[in-house]
């Protein structure tokens, strides 16, 4: 005898697709098994005729519609008025004790760093520097629209019940000034139900696995229902194929779409963005330290103006900030009042206290750098330094 498959209509899986099953037959033949059917693919994403047509939303789509533009305000938006002036510019020196504590403090964070110079250095001269950086914040709110999709549990249905309202007339809860955050608001109006298109409405899939066949050939006998000679394998039972794990042997899955519901809710998915757009200027100083290591301080805040819309700053000492301001003003107004609300615009000059310290240890003359407002030390040929190893 042989191992023959039984009918492919004795036994079927809910797509119709034959499960082979074998009956024993005389050893010394190899077993004998039906092919699985072919692996069957749902559509990769929802198809174009899925999406209703909403007023107001026309040119949206899934995956998303790009951003809306903000409507044109009902109201001119108000003028922009100059900052207050600033009657004082000057950069306030730090003290020779000061600068000796901030030494010290970096030699003891440094392992290989003796503190001797830091404590013994007889400080010859201390230079300040006046160095400047200006910040322009821009506050957005941008939205956009995607069709989105979800499985059907019950939720509201209600398309075409009345017209939608307007991406920019839906309210959302925005966070404080210069937060960022992000909302996803579901579109009034706009949720309809459709037969899930990756499954064609079943909730169940032909396994990937098994090709919807519910069983694989057996890895241990490689599909001969033997393992030598004439011993049958028990792996199998002799049949050269096993149940597939992934299905527990069903040939199908439950959709990963619609997770098993049939049905979709289609809707439009609002996405609401708050963010700070911020550039820098800092300004070029020649103490000989690296422009760098000024972006991990903070400085006293000399200058300070938030409004709708900002004028450039007047007035400061050192034109090349004014320049910056001008410079950054007129980017901004280009690049985001177009594109998106402009809910507000920040302003601020810092000043960042940078302090040249020349000292002599040991008959020669050595120099640091004290800066920020968390007096840190910049102190790039340490005198007294030894070679750690770690063994």
């Amino acid at each position: 005898m042989e191992y023959q498959p039984i009918a492919s209509g004795s036994q079927s899986n809910k797509y119709g697709m034959a499960n082979p099953c074998y009956a024993p037959a005389a050893t010394g033949t190899p077993a004998m098994f039906a092919p699985p059917t072919a692996e069957s693919h749902g559509p990769s994403a929802p198809p174009a005729t899925m999406f209703d047509s909403m007023p107001g939303y026309e040119g949206t789509v899934a995956g998303g519609g790009g951003f809306l533009p903000p409507p044109m305000p009902a109201h001119p938006a108000p003028q922009p008025t100059p900052g207050l002036d600033q009657p004082c510019w000057n950069i306030p020196s730090i003290s020779e004790d000061t600068a000796r504590e901030a030494f010290m403090l970096f030699a003891s964070s440094k392992c290989c760093y003796s503190s001797a110079p830091a404590k013994d250095g007889v400080i010859t001269n201390m230079e300040a520097f006046n160095t400047y950086r200006y910040r322009l914040e821009t506050f957005t709110e941008s939205r956009s629209t995607e069709w989105s999709h979800e499985p059907y549990t019950g939720q509201t249905v209600d398309a075409f019940a009345q017209p939608p309202p307007g991406p920019w007339d839906i309210h959302a809860n925005a966070p404080n000034l210069f937060v960022e955050g992000k909302q996803c608001i579901k579109v009034p109006y706009t949720s309809s139900l459709k037969n899930c298109h990756s499954c064609v409405g079943m909730g169940r899939k032909p396994c990937k696995d098994c090709a919807g066949a519910g069983n694989k050939l057996c890895w241990v006998c490689n599909g001969s229902g033997f393992r030598s000679g004439d011993d049958r394998c028990h792996h199998c039972n002799g049949r050269g194929r096993e149940n597939c794990n992934r299905c527990n042997g069903q040939g199908s899955r439950m959709c990963e779409i619609c997770h098993g519901k049939q049905q979709l809710l289609v809707y439009i998915n609002l996405t609401v963005k708050w963010t700070n757009n911020t550039d820098n200027y800092v300004v070029e100083q020649c103490s000989g330290l690296q422009l760098e290591n000024l972006n991990k301080v903070s400085g006293k805040e000399l200058f300070k103006d938030s409004q709708m819309m900002v004028y450039p700053v007047m007035g400061f000492p050192d034109p090349t900030v004014v320049q910056a301001s001008q410079r950054l003003v007129s980017e901004h107004q280009g690049k985001y009042f177009q594109t998106s609300r402009v809910l507000q615009q920040r302003q601020t000059i810092e000043l960042i206290p940078v302090t040249k310290v020349t000292y002599t240890w040991k008959g020669k003359s050595h120099l640091y750098f004290v800066y920020g407002n968390e007096f840190q030390v910049s102190a790039d040929n340490y005198p007294a330094t030894c070679c750690c190893s770690v063994m």
